[in-house]
């Protein structure tokens, strides 16, 4: 599912205020840090991480490479910080992000 520019624009502003929870570092993407990313996601839909200054790895490519394994989409990447969005299969539909409709 690709997200419009008004999706991803809702997505940005709901991930301002949460913590970051996943990082990435010199081990790079392992199975671990995909299992922690992708168990975020269908709790949270939408997490934050960091790729840390020791990783082989930019930014954008950490956050390409984790949505990739998590099937997830990249909201946004700013610096060294990145969002990762997944609508969620085991949440109530009622508690889910409502993404807008819409280009």
């Amino acid at each position: 599912m690709e997200l419009t520019s008004k999706q991803r624009a809702q997505l940005r502003g709901l991930a301002n205020s949460l913590d970051t929870i996943v990082h990435v570092g010199k081990e790079g993407i392992g199975g671990n840090l995909v299992k922690q990313a992708d168990d975020a996601l269908e709790a949270r839909e939408l997490i934050k991480g960091r790729v840390l200054e020791n990783s082989l790895l930019s930014a954008r490519e950490g956050a390409d490479a984790l949505a990739q394994a998590t099937r997830s989409e990249v909201v946004q990447v700013i610096g060294s910080k990145f969002v990762l969005y997944r609508e969620s299969h085991s949440k109530p539909k009622d508690q889910r992000i409502k993404l807008t409709k819409g280009k």
